[in-house]
């Protein structure tokens, strides 16, 4: 067993242990939920101040212009782009991952009229199924189809328009062969869109050299953008002038300002944008990202499996209790680590009172986050220790760690 001394000199030779300093944690908690909410840089709580008070206070309308408002979306879309595997001018940050998802599902399918089929997974996350739903109804003849991950390959077919996948799941912590995938959907003359929520910012990503069509990312967990944080989306280069965004709203017009009454799309990824750009949101984006400057992908994907490695090490060891849903192998998973037991709920429920903050998904998936930006691996031990002691004592069986809230 992995002692504490041992977890100590692992982060004392831990080449990212430094950027723990840039997030302002609250002493006492160890945050395993950044998969889900991503922790507050430092840097944004000045550029939030500075943002309000002179940009906006002082500058006011001025600042579209002389703050580079205007530019937010395309210049934080730059800044995501190398995390992704893509190039600056085939990203935008705009709107939620939702709204993204239903632009380029729609966009995708119409380009292939003659093709009715969306092809996802069972178990997707839930608004990835509700959207693709959605735009399936907007698209005459078009409908949604779900396969069980293993058989998606051999699902494509020549009815297939599109596969829609999350590349890691939102409950397991497994990840798709976006490689794989993405060449047997075009041998079949099908378009591939990856949902990157769980990926960007967690895992190295190539959209461009696995061949990918599309793709929309979160901006609120392992980017550190902020709660309800702009999301994301990416057009392949190749595919830009031939996709018209379903939501031709003015900012996605070639020329905003000019303000016809005719719609012509922008040229290239910036006509995917929608309305007004939400500025103070994306400013405290932009910091989260700005961060990744700093960052071997590298590196931070090798530390991302050792703390994995003695998670799943420490509870086998403390909570046998506790089945490890994740895949052991790291190719084949995200960056978080997922167990199951029945009482999952109160389990998390006594261990967020113990200053270790998971989270639960139902039916019975206690999920944590493991964010090699923050997160050490004196963290771990400890938070396993305590996991530990909860399960042992009993102490999740109290009565007011039974009630479930609404946000879990």
């Amino acid at each position: 067993m992995t002692t504490l001394p041992e977890a100590r000199a692992l982060d004392a030779a831990d080449p990212l242990r430094a950027l723990r300093d840039r997030f302002a944690l609250p002493e006492g908690v160890i945050y395993l939920d950044g998969n889900s909410l991503g922790a507050l840089p430092r840097a944004t709580i000045e550029r939030q101040r500075d943002a309000v008070a002179r940009q906006w206070g002082e500058d006011l309308i001025r600042s579209w212009n002389a703050n580079d408002w205007i530019g937010a979306p395309a210049r934080i879309g730059a800044r995501i782009a190398p995390l992704i595997g893509a190039v600056p001018h085939e990203v935008i940050a705009t709107d939620s991952t939702s709204v993204n998802l239903f632009k380029l599902i729609v966009a995708a399918t119409r380009l292939v009229p003659e093709r009715p089929e969306i092809l996802t997974e069972p178990g997707n996350f839930p608004t990835d199924l509700y959207t693709a739903d959605g735009a399936s109804g907007v698209l005459p003849g078009s409908r949604l189809q779900t396969e069980p991950a293993e058989r998606i390959i051999d699902a494509i077919g020549p009815e297939t328009a599109l596969v829609a996948l999350t590349h890691v799941h939102y409950k397991t912590g497994a990840r798709h062969d976006m490689a794989a995938i993405t060449a047997a959907a075009h041998a079949a003359g099908a378009l591939m869109l990856w949902d990157l929520s769980h990926s960007a910012g967690a895992i190295p990503v190539d959209l461009n050299g696995c061949g990918a069509d599309l793709a929309v990312g979160c901006g609120y967990k392992y980017l550190n953008g902020g709660p309800g944080a702009p999301a994301f989306l990416f057009v392949a280069e190749r595919l830009q002038e031939r996709v018209r965004s379903p939501l031709s709203g003015w900012m996605g017009h070639a020329d905003p300002f000019a303000f016809r009454d005719d719609y012509e799309p922008a040229p290239g990824i910036a006509r995917f944008l929608c309305g007004t750009p939400p500025v103070l949101s994306l400013l405290a984006l932009e910091s989260g990202i700005e961060l990744f400057g700093e960052v071997d992908m590298e590196e931070l994907a090798a530390k991302s499996v050792a703390l994995f490695d003695l998670f799943a090490q420490r509870v086998a060891e403390r909570c046998p209790e506790l089945a490890l849903v994740t895949p052991r192998d790291p190719a084949l998973r995200g960056s978080h680590i997922s167990f199951t037991h029945r009482d999952g709920w109160p389990i998390m429920q006594a261990l967020i009172a113990r200053g270790v903050i998971g989270d639960f998904r139902a039916p019975d998936i206690l999920r944590f986050g493991l964010t090699p930006l923050y997160l050490g691996f004196e963290d771990v031990w400890r938070a396993t220790e305590i996991l530990g002691d909860i399960i042992d004592s009993g102490e999740w069986r109290e009565t007011r760690f039974q009630e479930r809230l609404l946000v879990t």
